[in-house]
């Protein structure tokens, strides 16, 4: 394997492989690799509608697709954050939007930080996230965040997206970078002596033969967990969904640009926005409800109790492997682990996986010399995304049922999250222990703030007293007009969308 060129075989379609397809043929267009994804015609993909978080604006920007080609084709809107509902019961605090950030919000998170910070110390000051942020203020006014050529400041976003679609249209993008395809039902994987893969045998009496073996082939794991026994880690004493229900519905008449999560009973119900209907999904734990109450309970959600729409029932595992990559195969979306869609962390997590290997690969003159590093360095991630989905459950307020309780007196947490708690409890700035632990590379102190201010972990009003001059140095109504400035450069979501097809 010290040669140039490579063969590579990716198993498995879906969004995960063919952003691997086609972010491998991008960054080894001049390497003369040979790249296969074969896909089995009889296994069906899970995706039923997803949202992104901003760098997949960035994959696309690297493999040369705009906004105009992809998005009409995929039934795409653009997301700016993610509005919560439900998550806590404390008078104020029973909404927010977790926002993705923009440059303008430089200048009003300092007040935010100010604010929260003070509140965590009983002065009463304004301290709910909503009134930081741009991306907020593009929800309730349902504005794009495409900003004019004259507006001086960057704007992070994201998309929703048919995920069918977009792996068909990634598809044909990897086939004008030169990805081979093929149709056919991998039925085992063979080893050589020493352990890596040396071949896999298909149903149709083929042997194909690769240099590196790319598993994305979901949960299944076929060629990691499978064939080469690498282990998975669960994480189902902190995270306890196991189970979701999914169906479309009709698109509202006008829709923002978030996705919409709202606690029910026994798990969290999502809502995604698309040019062409609503994606909804149901995700909850098969421990504390079966399947049918779990669907009528989303049903009565949906006001859809008489509705013949049929549903859909899907189960996952949360946890990851314990490498990422195994001998000369990687392990690439769910088949190397899977959090839950909480925060839309699953195709951050592809494109992190499949860039930092081709990084390593290379950095590694083609060989595994820096697979030790790359797997530990993915790990870290999931473990860190991990920690802040596990966040919301554990600092709920919700008592209605035993879903709930178990939750929030969940004692099954890492070290790593229960230090950021016990600084947040404390009054202490988590800034440092964001810092210490480095884990701001993952999820921002804005993002860490915004999750545990907008469910108020904050002393009761009750205990609230007025602050100085000084505790009150940012004037909220400022703030407001600084954001509503910045607002009038966006136009309304929808006519975005419509010119994105001329």
């Amino acid at each position: 394997m010290n040669t140039d060129k490579k063969r590579i075989i990716i198993l498995g379609g879906g969004t995960a492989g063919w952003i691997a397809a086609n972010l491998m043929a991008t960054h080894w267009q001049d390497k003369g690799f040979d790249i296969t994804l074969v896909e089995s015609p009889d296994i069906g993909i899970i995706g039923v509608g997803e949202g992104s978080t901003p760098p997949l604006k960035g994959f696309m920007d690297v493999i040369g697709v705009e906004e105009s080609e992809w998005m009409p084709e995929c039934n795409a809107t653009y997301k700016v954050g993610i509005t919560f509902r439900d998550w806590s019961t404390k008078p104020g605090f029973t909404q927010y939007v977790h926002p993705f950030l923009a440059q303008p919000d430089q200048f009003t998170a300092p007040a935010f930080f100010h604010n929260s910070f003070l509140r965590r110390k009983g002065i009463d000051l304004e301290g709910h996230p909503d009134h930081f942020f741009l991306a907020t203020e593009l929800i309730r006014q349902k504005l794009a965040p495409v900003a004019p050529e004259n507006f001086p400041f960057e704007i992070a976003y994201g998309y929703h997206f048919d995920s069918g679609l977009l792996g068909k249209f990634l598809a044909r993008v990897a086939a004008r970078k030169g990805v081979k395809y093929k149709t056919a039902k991998v039925t085992d994987a063979l080893l050589d002596q020493q352990g890596n893969i040396d071949c896999l045998k298909t149903a149709e009496g083929e042997t194909l033969k690769a240099d590196l073996y790319v598993d994305c082939s979901g949960f299944r794991g076929q060629l990691i967990q499978q064939a080469l026994n690498v282990p998975f880690q669960s994480c189902a004493e902190s995270l306890f969904n196991d189970s979701a229900v999914v169906f479309p519905t009709e698109q509202d008449v006008d829709f923002g640009p978030h996705t919409i999560s709202t606690a029910l009973k026994y798990g969290w119900a999502w809502k995604i926005p698309l040019t062409n209907r609503n994606g909804n999904g149901y995700v909850y734990s098969s421990r504390f409800v079966d399947d049918d109450k779990a669907e009528t309970e989303f049903r009565a959600h949906l006001g859809l109790l008489d509705s013949d729409v049929e549903a859909r029932r899907l189960k996952f595992k949360v946890g990851r492997v314990e490498q990422h990559w195994a001998k000369n195969c990687l392990a690439v979306g769910l088949s190397q682990g899977f959090i839950e869609p909480l925060e839309a962390t699953a195709l951050d997590m592809v494109q992190e996986t499949v860039t930092r290997f081709i990084e390593a690969y290379n950095n590694g003159s083609h060989t595994d010399k820096f697979r030790s590093e790359f797997n530990n360095r993915i790990s870290a991630r999931f473990d860190a995304v991990r920690d802040y989905i596990v966040c919301h459950y554990r600092i709920t307020s919700r008592t209605d049922t035993d879903y709930w309780i178990a939750n929030g007196s969940n004692e099954k947490i890492s070290p790593s999250l229960r230090s950021i708690l016990m600084a947040w409890m404390s009054g202490k700035n988590i800034t440092d222990e964001l810092l210490d632990q480095k884990l701001d590379v993952y999820f921002p102190n804005v993002s860490w703030n915004c999750l545990l201010t907008g469910k108020g972990l904050y002393p009761a009003p009750e205990q609230l007293r007025p602050g100085n001059e000084l505790a009150h140095k940012y004037r909220m109504e400022e703030i407001g007009e600084f954001i509503r400035r910045c607002a009038l450069n966006f136009r309304p979501h929808k006519e975005q969308l419509a010119a994105l097809k001329f």
